[in-house]
């Protein structure tokens, strides 16, 4: 899609691209001082580019989730033009902000935003879940195990596995690389770190999107013998990059870290990034508090609520990091740019189904192989 987002038309106006700004990379997570808050939660593509990329990007979604939940043509452009709407409203809302106010923007009165009382009980069922979650108790016995004195990651193949070749050299190699994460920390993170000792290393497969990349947990534990799970995720050169240009960051983790600090209105704090075997990586908490939206289970109007949430929060982004009053005065205060983005949303989406036909029918020609299970 960036191919086809840099043949498009773009007012000049750059900001920090989140990169790969769809409806299921937002969410609600906790801060460092363990509030819940509403934001997008995905930047392995990220970097600097023309705003409407990621608003264009986030708009297809919507359409393409409402075609798949079964949903009026109508209902899924209705998503679409509230999200369109609380982009521009609340772009102009930013506008007339401080930069030191703006920084301190966050969306965390989430439960109070879900208009429906089910959706209500259902988001506070969530949070209170995640909230109440702890490492030790709950993520410490599924992830891992205590044999012979030595904390170790239990393996669960396919998705988590140890490598035969994590030890020995190799086992340095990786502590070398920890080591070098720890620098990119602040001084009083580094402090924190310094209370665990590195135990294990495993393989995990994560998302689709990651395929053919290297990722993996870390387990640390402390000097108390309290456990902390780190997840460690290659980067690569960002896709957008051939089109917006290239990163002035020589590591890909710092790319991806940095955007993240940038975009988000809270990050994770242990957030990091090092070098391992020629391999750039980003470094952060496995898990802890995230709730991921369920939007296979929403109905047209909660997908269209849903799109005001994704809509805010990416104005949110791109006003603490680009500038909100260029942005605001593009867009101007009537409804022309909601039409406009709905209009690309439905026919980036047809495109989207002719192309996943043609997949279809190369996959029944043999022109293209399919790994059954």
């Amino acid at each position: 899609m960036a191919a086809d987002l840099a043949h498009t038309p773009v007012s000049g106006i750059r900001v920090q691209l989140c990169g790969d700004c769809h409806l299921l990379n937002f969410g609600a997570f906790g801060t460092p001082e363990r509030r819940v808050i509403f934001d997008i939660n995905d930047f392995d593509e990220t970097l600097p580019g023309p705003w409407e990329w990621d608003i264009k990007r986030l708009a297809a979604s919507f359409v393409i989730a409402g075609r798949h939940n079964g949903f009026k043509k109508s209902d899924s452009r209705e998503a679409v033009l509230r999200c369109a709407q609380s982009y521009r409203e609340h772009m102009r809302e930013y506008a007339a902000l401080g930069a030191l106010e703006m920084w301190h923007q966050r969306i965390d009165e989430i439960v109070a935003l879900a208009r429906q009382n089910k959706w209500k009980k259902l988001l506070q069922k969530q949070i209170d879940a995640a909230i109440s979650r702890t490492v030790a108790h709950d993520d410490f016995p599924k992830l891992a195990s205590v044999r012979k004195g030595k904390a170790r990651i239990k393996d669960n193949p396919p998705l988590i596995f140890h490598e035969a070749e994590l030890a020995g050299k190799h086992n340095q190699l990786v502590r070398k690389a920890f080591l070098r994460y720890r620098e990119t920390l602040t001084d009083d993170l580094k402090a924190l770190v310094d209370h665990y000792d590195l135990q294990d290393v495993a393989i995990k497969v994560v998302g689709v999107g990651s395929v053919g990349t290297r990722c993996g947990i870390l387990l640390l534990m402390g000097n108390n013998g309290d456990p902390l799970f780190l997840q460690v995720k290659e980067a690569h050169t960002s896709v957008l990059a051939p089109h917006a240009g290239k990163s002035i960051y020589s590591n890909s983790g710092q790319r991806v870290v940095s955007g993240q600090r940038l975009m988000q209105s809270a990050s994770d704090m242990f957030l990091g990034w090092t070098r391992h075997e020629g391999r750039d990586y980003y470094i952060r908490q496995l898990r802890d508090i995230k709730i991921k939206p369920m939007i296979e289970i929403m109905d047209s109007r909660r997908l269209a609520n849903y799109g005001v949430w994704c809509g805010w929060a990416l104005a949110r982004a791109h006003a603490k990091a680009g500038d909100a009053a260029k942005i605001s005065g593009y867009l101007g205060t009537n409804d022309r740019f909601d039409d406009a983005i709905a209009d690309f949303a439905v026919a980036y989406a047809d495109q989207n189904d002719r192309d996943y036909k043609e997949l279809l029918k190369a996959i029944r020609a043999r022109r293209i192989k399919v790994y059954r299970e």
